[in-house]
């Protein structure tokens, strides 16, 4: 069935919503603090949507958030709401494909190689500890306290976690809030950062510009269903140039973030101009 939920009914969960609020810094900046209690300090603002692929013969990746900090630290934040039971290898791919991208040809020092936090957040337990959080880190079989200490880290959030004493109570207020971003369960939240954070979603539901970019993204998914992937991978890539475009990016900056040449990004800039005329 192609039913819509309406803008207001979206929770953090959902990929539109998530994707909207992480335009906004504060929203990343509060949900990483949260998560990993620290005082994250953004280099540049996020990316959202952000593609990378090794090659153009190689499988692209599309990251919900991308983001790092003063300390360059890279963060990687994924709302996943459905179990597809392939989220330990998907974070796998991610995580090569984001390091495959650290270092300029011919770097020899491999220590110059970012840290790399990769956080999926869903409403279920990947693993059936009932834990609100699993965190992993290469170590030794052979000596389980010896942590190869590479500098990649992956992160598993579970919305229905059982064991609050593992994790802050404002980690528990942020998850219930992810999956239901209501006002009635912010109510119910004594963090006053996601009392703040919600302040921010109410503005995106009540802006009628974001509904109709909503309006927009659901019939662009409706036309990937009937017009087959190839087709639909054009309809999305004209639709983050134009989103970009709205930020005031340039063509060459649009390029490098997409990974595309300049000239294919300003053709399809001219096709969308002309479609406005």
């Amino acid at each position: 069935m192609n039913q819509r939920k309406s803008l207001k009914e979206l929770n953090l969960l959902d990929r539109f919503l998530f994707d909207e609020a992480m335009e906004d810094p504060e929203n990343v900046k509060t949900i990483l603090d949260i998560i990993l209690s620290q005082n994250t300090i953004l280099r540049h603002p996020p990316q959202t949507e952000k593609e990378q692929r090794t090659s153009t013969e190689n499988r692209q990746i599309r990251l919900d958030v991308y983001a790092m900090d003063e300390d360059d630290v890279i963060y990687e934040i994924e709302a996943q709401k459905e179990n597809t039971h392939n989220l330990p290898k998907r974070s796998r791919l991610y995580q090569g494909i984001i390091d495959s991208k650290l270092l300029p040809p011919g770097t020899i020092d491999f220590n110059l190689l970012n840290e790399v936090l990769i956080i999926m957040i869903t409403p279920f337990d990947l693993f059936g500890y009932d834990l609100y959080r699993y965190t992993f880190q290469m170590t030794c079989e052979e000596v389980p306290e010896l942590k190869l200490d590479d500098g990649a880290t992956r992160i598993f959030l579970n919305t229905h976690g059982k064991h609050p004493e593992f994790v802050s109570p404002e980690l528990i207020e942020l998850l219930k809030y992810m999956e239901h971003s209501t006002e009635r369960i912010v109510k119910t939240c004594e963090s006053e950062r996601i009392q703040a954070m919600h302040k921010r979603i109410c503005q995106i539901k009540a802006s009628e510009k974001t509904e109709v970019k909503y309006m927009q993204a659901w019939e662009e998914r409706l036309m990937v269903k009937q017009e087959g992937i190839e087709e639909g991978e054009k309809i999305i890539l004209r639709s983050q140039i134009s989103k970009k475009l709205d930020k005031k990016y340039s063509a060459e900056q649009i390029a490098e973030m997409l990974e595309l040449d300049v000239a294919d990004v300003e053709k399809i800039i001219k096709e969308l101009q002309d479609k406005k005329e």
